[in-house]
């Protein structure tokens, strides 16, 4: 019987133990893709998105690598799995990369253009000519769109709306707020607030980046339940975008 027991013990801790080496492991490092963007994603690591991702996954033991990148290539980047995820995606926006249920921000939408131009709005942005940065798909969340060019740095939009090669100019308000502040006459052109679009982490469609997406859902279940996220988007002078949760 003593022999008995201690044979049924063996094969329980061999069981044990072969289950723990087949059970998935939280990486201790996220690698991250972002473009550069102003106080927000900061190649020296500073910016609002940053903390806030901090915040995600720092006290749960994981540390941020973060890659400075054009938009586009954040995206290939996690489709190689070369990268956990990119940074500031919209849902859904690439088929084969993964997307969490949480989002970790909210995307301000508006349209840039002459302050002499009717106001648009959502409903009659597809009457225009419209223009954004390559990658960015908004042809995909905006409704009625026909016409639009694709532009790959943002330093000439003032110049295609003046001289009439685009009606308006569609991008995230901190981006716009830049573009406007960097002209002569600040008062030629009008902001108009359009969507408010949800931004995600694109994950890559791997296992430690299925983990790590896990873990994401699971700390942002507990940050936005507690409330722990708002004093970040208060220090950024940014609207909290979880208050209907």
């Amino acid at each position: 019987m003593a022999r008995r027991w201690l044979a049924v013990m063996v094969f329980a801790i061999f069981g044990a133990l072969a289950h723990a080496q087949d059970a998935p492991t939280t990486p201790s490092v996220i690698h991250l893709a972002s473009e550069e963007w102003e106080d927000y994603t900061a190649a020296d690591g500073h910016g609002m998105a940053w903390d806030v991702l901090r915040e995600v996954f720092e006290p749960a033991g994981v540390k941020l690598d973060i890659r400075t990148e054009p938009y586009t290539r954040s995206i290939g980047l996690a489709q190689r799995g070369e990268v956990d995820a990119c940074v500031g995606g919209y849902r859904d926006e690439v088929s084969d990369l993964l997307y969490p249920r949480w989002n970790y921000d909210t995307d301000h939408i508006y349209a840039l253009g002459l302050s002499t131009s009717p106001v648009p709005t959502l409903q009659t942005l597809g009457d225009y000519r419209l223009a954004w940065v390559r990658g960015y798909e908004f042809q995909a969340y905006l409704p009625n769109v026909r016409r639009y060019n694709e532009v790959v740095r943002r330093t000439g939009i003032l110049s295609m709306l003046t001289h009439n090669r685009a009606d308006y100019y569609i991008d995230a308000l901190t981006e716009v707020d830049y573009i406007v502040s960097r002209a002569k006459d600040p008062s030629q052109y009008r902001r108009t607030h359009i969507a408010e679009l949800p931004l995600y982490l694109c994950f890559a469609n791997n296992p430690k980046a299925r983990a790590l997406m896990s873990l994401f859902d699971q700390r942002m279940d507990l940050l936005v339940k507690n409330g722990q996220l708002k004093p970040i988007f208060e220090r950024w002078k940014q609207p909290y975008p979880f208050d209907s949760n």
